[in-house]
């Protein structure tokens, strides 16, 4: 019998819950710094290293909703520890990848071990902890630790690759990886038994995998290998392919994978698209500094992490000034806030993209964009939540997650073309001042996509201010509840 609490221990579990979810989050930002080093070491060609990244969101992009549907059918704590199984496999795997082969394969598989983490982890916080204040602050907590960890990883990896070397960026994720599995068994309540015995939709399961994974990868390589590339136009034939399969079988599947219906709440669709948006835009911002700072500026990979230590505490700030913002005003009213304060700070931020700019003139704007990310971060993932049975929670999350990646994967593909027009054929002085020039017109862009986002959290409803709405005093208005409430009941 696996070790199991007396009592529920909500302090404990939120604790590992957020440290999984930073983990997850370093794993996407760790590698960029350290990207030169392991190209050097295992002679990667420059124009190849990228795929140490694009594998990892590849094949987490392709499986977040597979990873929230069987978080559903088999156990979120039991999908949450086998993610951590192969986290730390797969980090270990790639600390001692001598070839570049094995470093994109270890790569690949650390990519579904966070396409089974992400969702797990969400539907582990919004089944374990009441709707209201109670989830709410625990998703500010997890929200902290995740939007924290996409700058904190640069930091974190350029310490590490400048102390260390290069594997030591996949080796801080095994002891981390191996202490939450093994604390969760004994502080996270297993799973209750299942009741009515659930079909696997297989058909949908291969349709929407292949097709996401085809997608992201075609996004992903397509500034790499041209947009006209057969590599490029196949996978996306394919993608099409696959997607339309998909939807064909989910209507006619008895249980689907992903049940359309979920999509009726109000909530979880916009939630959808503002994901989307969020890493489009926001989750950008990271790798265009990175090149700034180490192409543009010549800093040392120690230094690039180190000059991510203001934007980490803004977004960690945000995120609490978030979760305080939904009990008091809702979720609609804290997005657009978020938005609105994000455009703003990213719109100043772009000031310091010049080639003869110092950091000085990056700060500002670094928090007040970080503050706005960090609002918009914990409120997305409580309207993602809302209004969704428990037992379907999963899935949603990886509907929602799935929105996340995908948004990453177009936003950097889209933006990296345009800061990349002009610098063709320039070298020296003039590439910096092209890079730098090229910069500041993507990062004005994100800026516009924040508004976009802001017009999406408009199409949530106000909140409804009558004798129903007032629940417990700190609850959050509701201003997300869906449409028509959502169908329940599991056939």
């Amino acid at each position: 019998m696996s070790p199991n609490p007396a009592r529920p221990r909500p302090g404990w579990t939120l604790a590992l819950l957020a440290l999984a979810q930073l983990m997850y989050a370093l794993d996407l930002n760790i590698v960029f710094v350290a990207l030169p080093e392991i190209g050097s070491a295992l002679g990667f060609p420059g124009q190849t290293q990228q795929l140490v990244v694009s594998a990892y969101v590849v094949f987490a992009g392709g499986f977040l909703l597979l990873g929230g549907r069987a978080a559903d059918l088999l156990g979120r704590r039991r999908v949450f520890v086998v993610a951590l199984a192969l986290y730390a496999v797969s980090s270990l795997a790639g600390g001692l990848a001598r070839s570049p082969e094995l470093i994109v394969a270890a790569r690949a598989v650390q990519g579904i071990g966070g396409a089974l983490l992400l969702p797990a982890t969400l539907a582990l916080i919004n089944t374990l902890f009441t709707e209201g204040p109670a989830r709410n602050r625990a998703l500010a907590v997890w929200g902290g630790a995740g939007a924290s960890g996409l700058t904190i990883g640069a930091l974190l990896g350029g310490v590490l690759t400048e102390q260390f070397g290069w594997p030591a960026v996949f080796y801080v994720n095994v002891p981390l990886a191996v202490v939450i599995a093994v604390a969760t068994l004994f502080v996270i309540p297993r799973d209750p038994e299942r009741g009515e015995r659930r079909a696997f939709d297989l058909p949908g399961a291969l349709g929407v995998t292949a097709g996401a994974t085809l997608l992201v990868f075609a996004l992903v390589q397509g500034p790499e290998l041209g947009w006209g590339s057969p590599a490029v136009l196949g996978a996306s034939g394919l993608a099409v392919v696959a997607l339309v399969f998909f939807a064909v079988v989910e209507t006619r599947s008895a249980d689907p994978l992903l049940p359309f219906r979920l999509f009726r709440n109000r909530s979880l669709t916009a939630a959808v698209a503002i994901t989307f948006l969020y890493m489009a835009t926001f989750g950008v911002l990271p790798y265009f500094l990175t090149v700034l700072m180490q192409t543009v500026h010549g800093y040392t990979a120690l230094g690039t992490g180190l000059a991510f230590l203001i934007p980490s505490v803004a977004i960690a700030v945000g995120t609490q000034l978030g979760e305080r913002a939904v009990g008091r005003v809702g979720v609609r009213t804290t997005l657009v806030t978020g938005f609105a304060v994000g455009a703003v700070g990213t719109a100043v931020l772009a000031l310091g993209f010049d080639k003869d700019a110092g950091y000085g003139l990056l700060v500002p704007g670094l928090i007040v964009s970080g503050l706005g990310q960090g609002i918009v971060w914990t409120a997305m993932w409580i309207t993602a939540a809302t209004g969704t049975a428990p037992e379907e929670q999963g899935v949603a999350n990886g509907a929602a997650s799935t929105g996340l990646n995908i948004g990453n994967a177009i936003g950097l593909a889209v933006f990296t073309a345009l800061a990349d027009r002009g610098t063709d054929g320039k070298s020296g002085e003039a590439l910096r001042a092209a890079t730098a020039d090229g910069e500041f017109l993507v990062v004005l862009l994100t800026a516009a996509g924040m508004a976009g986002g802001l017009l999406i959290a408009l199409t949530l409803r106000r909140p409804q201010l009558s004798a129903s709405a007032g629940t417990e005093p700190g609850a959050p208005p509701a201003d997300t509840e869906p449409e028509s409430p959502p169908a329940v009941t599991v056939r």
